[in-house]
């Protein structure tokens, strides 16, 4: 079975993330959306608050699975049996960044840990948890680079 992760915060989770789950949905049995824990980083979102999100935009798709984890990547994917990591690229800054994590989560992970990198599609490739997150902190409009399952109140 072909089962690839894709980590990350997802704080808050964009309609750039539902984009590259949605264009792997191909390529894979299962893919496992999972939000990376790590108690040393302040969140503007509960973990509840972003998996209860996760699993509202992917209850269409039975082959994504929301879940989350702490420690590292490679040990969450070894521990489910994931040999694929998926990950997006919106620029030249991204895949330099990208490919030494994807070069150590091969080592980390045993040496059969397979990164796969989609380019975000031109009319995302702007956005960004952290852009959304300060349009958000700011008291602005996020909605139209949020998945219509996420409401925010500001």
């Amino acid at each position: 079975m072909r089962i690839a992760v894709f980590p990350g915060s997802f704080d808050p989770i964009t309609i750039g993330h539902v984009d590259l789950v949605l264009r792997a949905l191909p390529l894979f049995d299962r893919i496992v959306v999972a939000v990376g824990v790590n108690s040393a980083k302040q969140y503007l979102f509960s973990l509840e608050q972003r998996l209860e999100w996760l699993r509202q935009v992917f209850a269409p798709y039975p082959s994504v699975q929301v879940d989350h984890f702490q420690r590292l990547t490679a040990h969450y994917c070894r521990r489910i049996g994931a040999r694929y990591l998926l990950r997006g690229l919106r620029n030249g800054s991204d895949f330099d960044y990208e490919k030494t994590i994807s070069q150590i989560n091969r080592i980390v992970g045993g040496g059969d840990l397979e990164t796969i990198f989609l380019i975000a599609q031109p009319g995302m490739s702007h956005i960004s948890s952290t852009i959304v997150r300060e349009i958000i902190v700011g008291g602005g409009d996020a909605s139209p680079f949020l998945p219509k399952e996420v409401k925010i109140n500001v």
